[in-house]
């Protein structure tokens, strides 16, 4: 049994199905636009609805030597009302890159434009962010290092001269123009610096790492987030959650985040020390900030392989995770906190791993 609905557009429109396939034709390509289109994760932009990203250099917790560095920078171009030299910031996700990126053009009075080097695919992507910039503003690339070589030559004049050439026509009658743009700053983030070519690398006047945090500094942010929040936590808590967050802000938000889920179907107004350990033993994440994979990597290792040396490749078939998981995700880490080695045989786990998983 047919069921009709809408009868009266039904008599207006003898052919309906057109109707719709212009309108699906109409999403389509308005997805497409929005997909073009940079635009900061749905991640970040929950995150600075929430307020907990830092607005300015004296808020910013950690990283005492790149604010010092970034403290002249910004001070100079002001004086000079310039724009701040390019930066390439370089470390290990989750340190804040895009924050600082946000906190410069807060300083110099600015925009900050946020995209990722995957986004830009094409020419026209690339030189539409850059024509748009207004005097001053602050571009944010994501994961530089995975710029194609169209992007790069597009970018080497921009960062030089302030300027794009395009070319116009084809064959013989193709002819270069330039293209003046506003005065900008460019501001790299990559977890891997050695991957940029020289050429693109060389032209950033600032390149600063971002080092892994220290508990002290990883509490002071919780404290700082849960404020935010609105949220009561002991200064105890704070720290047993920044004992467990990998020395990274924004595994530590992630879990204080996750402990006040916790304390709140509990029946729970404050996040204490008993609170946040047992909030995090739920989650499966150790006192060493080892969540259920790393642990697995490492009791696969000892029991399997008596410790090792065993290669990538059998170690990502013997746990059933993929290759480069292991490599960029769950080692990184391990090899921090000498629980894992490489060696020219494999890897192997430490003494330290295997006391901290009670194997001795």
């Amino acid at each position: 049994m047919a069921i009709k609905r809408h009868s009266s557009s039904e008599n207006s429109n003898p052919n309906p199905p057109k109707k719709k396939k212009k309108s699906s034709r109409a999403a389509q390509k308005k997805l497409s636009n929005s997909l073009v289109t940079p635009t900061a994760s749905a991640e970040d932009s929950k995150i600075e609805n929430d307020g907990i990203r830092p607005h300015r250099l004296k808020d910013y917790i950690g990283q005492k030597e790149l604010k010092d560095v970034l403290k002249i920078a910004i001070s100079a171009a002001l004086k000079r009302k310039e724009s701040m030299d390019h930066l390439l910031l370089y470390g290990p996700p989750g340190l804040g890159k895009t924050t600082m990126s946000l906190i410069i053009a807060s300083e110099m009075g600015s925009d900050c434009k946020i995209t990722a080097a995957p986004a830009l695919e094409r020419p026209r992507d690339i030189s539409g962010l850059l024509v748009n910039l207004k005097p001053g503003d602050v571009l944010f690339i994501d994961e530089i290092h995975r710029l194609n070589h169209t992007a790069e030559e597009i970018l080497y004049p921009a960062m030089e001269d302030y300027r794009i050439d395009i070319t116009v026509g084809k064959g013989q009658s193709a002819r270069t123009r330039s293209i003046g743009l506003n005065p900008f700053t460019l501001v790299g983030a990559t977890t891997k610096a050695g991957s940029l070519s020289s050429p693109l690398r060389d032209r950033f006047g600032l390149i600063q790492r971002l080092r892994f945090y220290e508990i002290d500094e990883l509490s002071e942010i919780i404290l700082r987030t849960a404020k935010i929040l609105k949220q009561t936590i002991e200064t105890d808590a704070a720290t047993e959650i920044a004992r467990r967050a990998r020395g990274t802000p924004r595994i530590a938000n992630r879990l204080l985040r996750r402990v006040r889920d916790y304390v709140e179907v509990e029946g729970a107004s404050t996040i204490t020390l008993g609170g946040a350990s047992d909030a995090m033993d739920k989650l499966n994440v150790d006192k060493q900030g080892l969540d259920w994979s790393d642990r697995l990597i490492l009791t696969t290792l000892i029991e399997n392989f008596r410790g090792g040396p065993v290669g990538l490749e059998t170690l990502a078939a013997a746990t059933g995770e993929d290759t480069k998981t292991i490599e960029e995700v769950l080692e990184p880490y391990l090899l921090q906190i000498g629980f894992l080695n490489r060696t020219s045989r494999g890897r192997v786990a430490t003494e330290q791993a295997y006391s901290h998983l009670g194997y001795i």
